[in-house]
């Protein structure tokens, strides 16, 4: 629960009052970090991306519609009708020296009640676990609350996708519960595990974020030192 105060004729509990103003949809922009840069998916960055994907059918076992795809011709051809939505709509994920690693969207997209979703998350075995991984989700996270003025931004996954929970739970997101039999992804049944996080909660989350990407908190090889988990209270 998010607060309440009493209705001021009937006294019952009702919701605390909060600005109506709409938030803005996503947009073509830039997003630059230390690490590398996300910036507006097109169907060009197809080729540059399917050497990274191809062979690694993993990626796409959560995926509900699209993957593993048999070649760069059918993989090309999603991409740009993928890269040509607006809800979905998706970014490229890039490193410093500006090859693609993969891509993710912002989904679900609703301004007037300030409630917005990261989803369609590819990233390449080249992209794993690096501090670019969880600096493009900074990145997106401070566009959604900060430019965009997002009150509630989502996470939901499959619910046997371990992986995606723990990520969603390392990143600061709240676990909120299963909706049973949401979805048929795939010809297949699929729970959705749904996670949030809040503007009320974004700024401790953004510092979480900054201390972790910091360069001192990595040693010479590369190695953090305190873990995201730990600064967002999870247990590992």
């Amino acid at each position: 629960m998010t607060g309440s105060q009493p209705h001021p004729q009937t006294g019952q509990p009702i919701g605390l009052p909060v600005d109506t103003t709409p938030a803005q949809p996503p947009g073509p922009v830039t997003l630059q970090g230390r690490y590398g840069r996300i910036e507006k998916l097109n169907a060009g960055h197809a080729a540059a991306l399917w050497p990274r994907v191809k062979d690694h059918d993993h990626i796409w076992t959560y995926m509900s519609r699209y993957g593993p795809f048999s070649g760069l011709a059918e993989f090309s051809e999603w991409m740009a009708s993928f890269a040509s939505g607006n809800d979905p709509y998706p970014y490229a994920i890039l490193d410093t020296t500006g090859h693609v690693l993969g891509f993710l969207a912002l989904m679900r997209i609703g301004p007037p009640m300030r409630v917005i979703e990261v989803g369609h998350v590819v990233y390449s075995p080249d992209l794993q676990r690096t501090p670019l991984a969880t600096e493009v989700q900074y990145l997106l996270a401070r566009y959604v609350f900060e430019t965009l003025g997002y009150r509630r931004y989502e996470w939901n996954c499959n619910a046997l996708n371990a992986g995606s929970r723990r990520a969603a739970l390392r990143l600061g997101f709240m676990f909120e519960g299963v909706h049973r039999q949401l979805v048929i992804a795939k010809g297949r049944n699929r729970d959705t595990a749904w996670f949030s996080m809040l503007d009320g909660e974004w700024p401790a989350r953004k510092a979480n974020f900054e201390r972790w990407l910091a360069p001192d908190n990595f040693s010479a090889d590369g190695k953090q030192k305190i873990s995201l988990s730990a600064l967002n209270s999870v247990a590992e």
